[in-house]
């Protein structure tokens, strides 16, 4: 596949992910809301609620899903950056070719797979 296709194909994918993520947000803030606007109803013992997961739980899960979410809209933003810079495929860390089977598995890659197993943290 000549550069061009690639980048074309790239942009593509990851303007999919971008919007699938965006609308992702946008359901999670709206959920973030809804409980806060639900625990100012009410009047109840939070922190020892006998049916279940407290409030407070409930806006750290939905807190920390925003938060992976956020994260993931970046390295999409990262990614279309590097389309644009021309540097598309290319690992950040070695500067060897990204395999294409990875950028189709995972079009955000920044990293060879080599590379990506050493810098997990």
């Amino acid at each position: 596949m000549d550069p061009g296709e690639r980048a074309e194909r790239a942009v593509h994918s990851l303007e999919a992910e971008r919007r699938l993520t965006l609308d992702r947000l946008a359901r999670l803030n709206s959920d973030y809301r809804g409980v806060v606007a639900a625990s100012l109803d009410t009047n109840a013992d939070d922190e020892h609620d006998p049916e279940g997961a407290t409030i407070a739980f409930e806006r750290s899960q939905i807190g920390a899903l925003v938060k992976g979410a956020e994260g993931h809209l970046a390295e999409i933003d990262a990614a279309l950056d590097q389309v644009r810079a021309g540097t598309y495929g290319v690992c950040v860390s070695c500067g060897t070719a990204i395999p294409e089977a990875r950028l189709e598995a995972r079009p955000m890659a920044s990293r060879c797979v080599a590379c990506a197993s050493i810098h997990r943290s």
